[in-house]
């Protein structure tokens, strides 16, 4: 089809054609692409901890920008897709959680910076965890389409990193709140409390990718 033809313009078989059998958007790599998103975020926010660098916040923080206009894109093609190849409220379940990554790992730095507090050894090890996490919903949202059921088993691998994401958050809680620089106590929790949630939404999305492999195998 050349690319100024319109519907309009367009043969009447084929207009019937497409009326009756309408393209599918590719949701498999729409959710690859923006799982690929939320890892490539996390791992900015690991080289955030490591040096503290704000250049470096700032990506995390223009990252953020990037994954809500795909975010919108994604769900308006959910919205107008006449089909879908796995069930839509799964599809939108991890749009949503895949987003929701993104946003913690925004709020754990702009906090941060707001708050004056530079990284510490439980907010690096958080983040590395988060990493590890984000690197396994990408690896398993990008095959999906292909290998479901090795999908399935990067979805348990991006539990189990938000798990040690949890204790590690525990075991800052602990420490932290040793003394009585109550200040720095609620400055902390604050930024410890986002990479917590960040790490709630890993595991959220790797239920969403879990439900579609269980359909799909």
């Amino acid at each position: 089809m050349e690319e100024n033809e319109t519907h309009a313009n367009k043969p009447i078989f084929r207009r019937l054609y497409e009326r009756v059998f309408p393209t599918v958007a590719d949701f498999f790599g729409m959710l690859a692409e923006q799982s690929a998103n939320a890892a490539e975020t996390t791992r900015l926010l690991v080289e955030f901890m490591e040096t503290g660098d704000v250049v470096v916040s700032q990506k995390v923080r223009a990252d953020e920008h990037q994954a809500d206009r795909m975010k919108a894109s994604n769900l308006g093609v959910l919205a107008e897709a006449f089909s879908t190849p796995i069930d839509r409220e799964d599809i939108h379940r991890a749009i949503m959680t895949l987003d929701d990554i993104v946003n913690y790992c925004k709020s754990t730095v702009v906090e941060m910076d707001v708050l004056g507090l530079q990284p510490d050894k439980y907010s690096l090890e958080m983040a590395l965890h988060l990493r590890e996490g984000a690197d396994a919903l990408a690896r398993g949202f990008a095959r999906l389409a292909s290998d479901p059921a090795a999908a399935g088993v990067d979805a348990a691998a991006a539990r189990k990193a938000e798990r040690t994401v949890e204790k590690a958050y525990r075991r800052a809680i602990v420490e932290l709140f040793q003394g009585d620089d109550y200040l720095n106590m609620f400055k902390r929790r604050e930024t410890y409390r986002h990479m917590s949630n960040a790490g709630d939404r890993v595991a959220d999305a790797a239920n969403a990718l879990d439900d579609i492999v269980v359909k799909l195998c």
